[in-house]
């Protein structure tokens, strides 16, 4: 997760600023004692705003012309550094790869301008309160987690959305496209960054539970904060037992449930195989594209640095995805556990009707889920789907 240049324009915060029909701009207190810190004397007009977001969304400039030419534009001259406080959740804590990587980018950011209080949390429901209570200015979390914040964005994670990586990347390249940026915005929060986890596979105790049948009976660990998953499991005759992100894999490996459902970096931090041992495996079929979501409170973040901050992290996905596929190619191949195509088929039904139905209760993004559909239908145009679309 690179946090490098982008966040030198955060003091041109006043650019997000929406023009009123009065041609007034709609500053909070807070954003105008920003203003007037880093851009003294700066006339902030509506002629002004528009001039600076239109360079800001042009992604015919690269990224240091936009800083550059927004710069000029405002008359921006560096003060004191700018602080923000950035919550990271991180299973290890300090001691953790994804808090590390964010530590590395702190003295580098300094030579910018931005002063970041980098703090690692173990719990993610802290980070999720300490972002709703203002503790925090952004927070990475889960895209399980970010859909409290952002619906449309919290549904990428939707269950067979998007069946491969090349899926995923294909979204998150249109995500990163200056043509979504209203779509990362959601009441107070906006989305900062969305960086690919990988494919969520579903971890068994034993070999033979490698249908939906042979789920019938067995103890799965579901997010306590996501009811939905308690539901769905339910109506494959299976006993749901609620647990948090940290619980549920001690829950597997200690035999207190059978099945777990996780991507495959976890196999090796979270020694997985432990819970397989000595006749469990990993079924050979992604339920998801999991992600991590660096959401920010928007009156930090304005939109315009924010789709800076997006289009860097989409230009990071190679990077990621070279870790990712580090992490999964420790998995030993005697773990997997190949399924008949008729099986996948079934699977892929069930996990469509999911998607239908947690979108009428509106936990899913009908919008997302068509969007997600289209790029399906994009790769596999074949597919029955494309020919009567649902979604």
């Amino acid at each position: 997760m690179r946090l490098l240049r982008h966040l030198l324009i955060l003091p041109l915060l006043f650019a997000t600023m929406a023009v009123q029909a009065d041609d007034s701009l709609n500053l909070t207190p807070a954003q105008q004692a920003e203003l007037e810190s880093f851009a003294p004397g700066v006339e902030l007009t509506p002629a002004l705003a528009d001039k600076l977001r239109a360079i800001a969304y042009d992604q015919n400039r690269s990224l240091d012309e936009r800083i550059k030419a927004m710069q000029k534009v405002s008359g921006f001259s560096m003060g004191e550094p700018l602080k923000r406080r950035i919550c990271i959740w991180d299973i290890a804590g300090r001691a953790g790869p994804i808090f590390k990587a964010a530590e590395d980018q702190r003295t580098r950011l300094l030579e910018y301008g931005v002063d970041l209080d980098i703090q690692p949390h173990t719990s993610e429901s802290v980070v999720v309160e300490d972002l709703k209570a203002g503790i925090c200015d952004a927070a990475l979390i889960s895209g399980l987690r970010g859909r409290l914040f952002n619906k449309y964005a919290g549904t990428i994670d939707s269950i067979g959305g998007l069946p491969s990586d090349q899926h995923m990347k294909i979204l998150l390249q249109v995500l990163a496209n200056p043509k979504s940026a209203d779509r990362m915005v959601s009441g107070e929060y906006v989305i900062l960054g969305i960086a690919p986890a990988g494919a969520a596979y579903v971890f068994v105790n034993d070999k033979s539970i490698n249908t939906l049948a042979n789920a019938a009976g067995k103890r799965v660990a579901v997010l306590d904060y996501d009811p939905t998953q308690a539901e769905m499991v339910s109506q494959i005759g299976a006993t749901p037992v609620a647990s948090d992100i940290v619980s549920a894999p001690n829950k597997f490996n200690n035999g207190v449930v059978d099945v777990l459902a996780c991507p495959l970096v976890a196999y090796e931090v979270l020694e997985l195989y432990k819970g397989m041992e000595p006749d469990g495996g990993i079924i050979n079929y992604p339920l998801a594209q999991i992600t991590m979501q660096l959401i920010g409170r928007k009156d930090k973040f304005p939109n315009e640095v924010a789709q800076l901050v997006r289009e860097e992290f989409f230009n990071s996905y190679h990077l990621i995805k070279e870790r990712l596929d580090q992490e999964a190619a420790k998995v030993p191949d005697h773990w997997w556990i190949e399924i008949p195509q008729e099986d996948k088929r079934e699977y892929e039904t069930m996990m469509q009707e999911a998607r239908i139905t947690l979108r009428e209760k509106g936990y899913y993004s009908a919008d997302m889920l068509t969007l997600q559909r289209k790029i399906r239908c994009k790769l596999n145009p074949s597919h029955n789907e494309c020919a009567d679309p649902v979604e």
